[in-house]
């Protein structure tokens, strides 16, 4: 029952967002206060992406992939990188074959935070890793904008090309769909301030079909958008 009270939570949820979206799309649009930051295409894929979370979560609980830690462990990284890759195909659009290899990098960077357990489990043994003590570092949330600041200032100190000004967004949206998934079983851990309680399975996936299009209006604050347009031959309408 109260399985099911939650997938109506998150139905309605998803709706009253996508709803919400679709209202500021349109006042924009007419006010002519900012450029597009949504489009029809883009909402549409996020509910995609909505629906993904919801059904491979609860795929993730079968019996078969629960009593293998192998299984378990890869298919949780596997939706972890198709979620960074689907969400920053939801900023990009994918319209060129070129695309596809930051859409790549992007479920690259979202899977390969986990290799940290295995640094602090200081072994290849799945079972040592899968059994630590308290979370690796690559698992505190403090670390994002961090490191999200860090590679735009090393960007910009050594003058990398433009065509790479996406590098801290696609580190941004990876790595925060992987802790917010991550937070509905431990919370988030904010250090040095603690850690949150387990986060609402709705949040996540509300925050997680949001994300694209909060890190898009982001990038279009900094400026970013504009670049990476020129970049695409294209005006990202996200």
């Amino acid at each position: 029952m109260q399985g099911m009270q939650t997938r109506i939570a998150c139905w309605f949820l998803m709706s009253f967002t996508l709803v919400t979206q679709f209202m500021m799309a349109s006042k924009v649009e007419k006010t002519h206060a900012l450029p597009p930051c949504y489009s029809t295409e883009s909402l549409i894929s996020s509910l995609g992406l909505g629906i993904f979370c919801l059904i491979a979560d609860r795929l993730l609980r079968f019996s078969i992939i629960q009593q293998s830690d192998w299984l378990r462990a890869l298919s949780d990284n596997v939706v972890h990188g198709v979620i960074g890759m689907w969400s920053w195909a939801v900023v990009i659009g994918i319209r060129k074959k070129s695309d596809f290899a930051e859409v790549l990098l992007a479920g690259f960077l979202a899977s390969v935070i986990d290799v940290d357990h295995f640094f602090m489990a200081r072994s290849l043994s799945l079972q040592a890793a899968l059994t630590l003590q308290r979370r690796p570092f690559l698992h505190c949330s403090t670390v994002i904008p961090i490191t999200v600041l860090s590679v735009k200032l090393a960007m910009h100190l050594f003058k990398l090309r433009d065509s790479w000004r996406f590098l801290p967004w696609m580190i941004f949206i990876s790595w925060t769909s992987h802790h917010i998934r991550d937070g509905i079983r431990h919370g988030l851990w904010i250090c040095p301030f603690g850690k949150t309680p387990p986060l609402p399975f709705w949040f996540y996936v509300i925050s997680t079909l949001s994300l694209p299009h909060t890190c898009s209006f982001l990038m279009y604050l900094t400026g970013t958008r504009e670049t990476m347009s020129s970049k695409h031959e294209m005006r990202i309408d996200v």
